[in-house]
């Protein structure tokens, strides 16, 4: 499909979810790389007609809306009634799953609701509360490989917060944080600091893709690749809304002091017990503000780029890696990429390259490398010195006499590379300027889709090489393409398995939930377990952290029935059930047709928390 035929991807200036006009151009020809990929319509008829909740009539349901209606603004909430269409990222849905594991009409919203104001979510929440409708919050829903925008519950009503709640309510520069509502982009917030003039003193941290929520990312432990790339440990003061009927509203840390506004981001702790993790992947309050932390300039940065041939380099490299990330001599979030990531990344679909069954033969995959500027590599490294010349210079050497003694190591001089190579895309994003390049792997398959198997372990060769071992024998299984990255930390790595495949595809799904739970399963059993997971998955993923006989999750589901009664906020996020839900069939373990239970309670609580 060529550029001209596709409606013009909104930028900043026309919608708090727009791509910044820098980056317009990369933007138009992701999006028609896209749509070059699919084969089938983008939108259709909603086959299954309005999705109502369980628990409540389709007479009353519509009576409850046309309330809400009244209460807001019949512009501010909208039935989902029709068809639903699903875009791409930066014109995603904010009704389904657009890159769906189970039928795209199983995780889906009734209609959508957009709060202006915390006296609106309030009174949503309210509304809720008396009707016992489940709400769906989020920020902005683009965290596509996890579910996106889609609810758990079928039919529940999407809070959409980012649409209205959209300001950045506070920069500043002296003690280098900021204030943000739920809709503040990554785009919008790097795009204000440079309009302000500001961007010589502060930076921030950014994921892969820029299009995300501030504070959406953070809720949900996301990481960026900056020094501050642990975004939920930036993070420094919430303000929340309870789902209790009262609806009360708190702020945490230094914020519950009056006429604190000026310590809220400075400090997170304030008096008393630390409340801000319990709303951290969870269903416990719906976040309206949140502060951050902003990186400091660090007077200059350079890119580095290493590739290391051979398949068993991995431990040795694991080795040298961990003592440099924990002395902070390799900086920001160490990123070790395979290969087929790297080729994938180029954008071109796998047809491209290999027409055949089953995994792609890595014999393949090495041919096509060595037409690539970077030539051929198993593992690449992608990092980043800050600060000034003479100090980028002291860490470099340092890390290039460590990594001179694998053999058949190649430092990539950036020099020879082309603007376009993938390499400038992850410069730019280890210097905090937000992109959009990222996306392009996913068009490795039509009406490509990806879910994310996502575990932590010790930054060890043992522990490197065991779930390396595990993912390469559950893709081969299942036919699917193997595309590892390690992510890094102080003293902990993230392995990201990214699987893509055609959603289109009922096999090729099955197949991509198989190796995920599968995966899930292998790994919990060697402990490592995964640090977020897709909606589908997180009653298998809340069932690993077990030990004393569940002892977590029993805390948890107290929790939820304390600060959530009624359960009426998001249920089944993160496997957390309320009381109306709980123990009727409404979890998923895998081999599942339907997302739903056997019905609700139909006793609501009385609390007035």
């Amino acid at each position: 499909m060529s550029r001209d035929s596709l409606p013009q991807t909104p930028t900043l200036s026309d919608a708090h979810s727009g791509i910044p006009d820098r980056l317009l151009p990369k933007a138009t020809h992701a999006k028609s790389l896209i749509y070059n990929g699919k084969t089938t319509p983008d939108s259709h008829k909603l086959e299954r007609g309005l999705p109502i909740p369980q628990g409540i009539s389709r007479p009353k349901f519509l009576a409850a809306i046309d309330e809400l209606k009244a209460a807001l603004g019949p512009e501010h909430v909208v039935l989902n009634e029709k068809e639903i269409t699903n875009g791409w990222y930066m014109e995603h849905p904010n009704t389904h799953d657009m890159m769906p594991l189970l039928d795209s009409e199983e995780f889906i919203a009734s209609a959508i609701t957009y709060p202006g104001s915390v006296t609106d979510v309030q009174t949503t929440i309210r509304w809720a509360n008396h009707h016992l409708i489940p709400l769906h919050p989020i920020s902005l829903g683009r965290n596509l490989g996890y579910g996106g925008s889609a609810p758990r519950v079928r039919g529940a009503v999407t809070l959409d917060l980012g649409k209205r709640m959209n300001r950045i309510l506070a920069i500043n520069p002296d003690d280098y944080t900021c204030l943000v509502e739920p809709g503040v982009t990554y785009y919008a917030l790097y795009e204000e600091i440079q309009r302000r003039g500001l961007g010589d003193k502060l930076c921030i941290d950014v994921p892969d893709l820029g299009g995300g929520s501030v504070l959406g990312n953070a809720l949900d432990r996301g990481v960026g690749y900056t020094p501050y790339g642990d975004h939920w440990a930036a993070h420094s003061g919430l303000e929340v809304v309870l789902p209790s009927p009262s609806a009360l509203v708190v702020r945490t840390g230094m914020g519950a002091l009056p006429g604190a506004e000026n310590t809220w981001q400075a400090f997170p702790y304030g008096f008393g017990p630390y409340s801000d993790g319990i709303f951290s992947q969870s269903n416990y309050g719906v976040v309206t503000k949140m502060g951050m932390t902003l990186m400091p300039n660090p007077g200059g940065c350079e890119g580095f780029m290493y590739t290391f041939q051979r398949e068993g380099d991995l431990a040795v490299l694991m080795e040298i890696i961990r003592p440099l990330r924990i002395a902070n001599v390799l900086e920001n979030v160490a990123q070790l990429r395979h290969c087929l990531q790297t080729l994938a990344v180029r954008g071109r679909p796998r047809s491209a390259y290999f027409t055949g069954e089953g995994a792609m033969p890595e014999g393949v995959v090495h041919e096509e490398l060595k037409k690539t500027p970077v030539g051929d590599f198993t593992w690449v490294y992608y990092g980043m010195a800050y600060g000034p010349p003479q100090i980028r210079k002291y860490k470099l050497d340092i890390v290039d006499a460590e990594f001179r003694k694998i053999e058949g190591y190649r430092k990539i001089d950036p020099a020879t590379l082309p603007k376009e190579e993938y390499f400038w895309s992850r410069d730019k994003i280890a210097a905090g300027i937000p992109d959009l390049e990222e996306l392009a792997w996913v068009n490795w398959m039509p009406n490509g889709a990806h879910i994310a198997f996502s575990p932590i372990a010790p930054i060890r060769g043992v522990d490197a090489e065991r779930l390396w071992d595990l993912a390469k024998r559950r893709h081969a299984e299942n036919g699917l393409d193997l595309m590892p990255a390690f992510c890094v930390g102080l003293r902990e790595m993230h392995l990201i398995v990214e699987i893509v495949f055609d959603a289109k595809d009922g096999g090729m799904r099955k197949r991509a939930e198989k190796c995920l739970r599968d995966m899930i399963d292998d790994a919990a059993k060697l402990g490592y377990g995964e640090y977020r997971t897709h909606l589908a998955l997180m009653d298998q993923v809340a069932g690993t952290y077990n030990w004393n006989d569940g002892a977590l999750m029993e805390m948890n589901n107290k929790l939820k029935d304390a600060l959530d009664p009624n359960g009426i906020l998001a249920p089944g996020r993160c496997g957390i059930w309320p009381a109306r839900y709980r123990n009727r069939g409404w979890e998923l373990k895998g081999g599942e047709t339907s997302s739903e239970g056997d019905g609700v309670a139909p006793n609501a609580a009385v609390s007035k928390i």
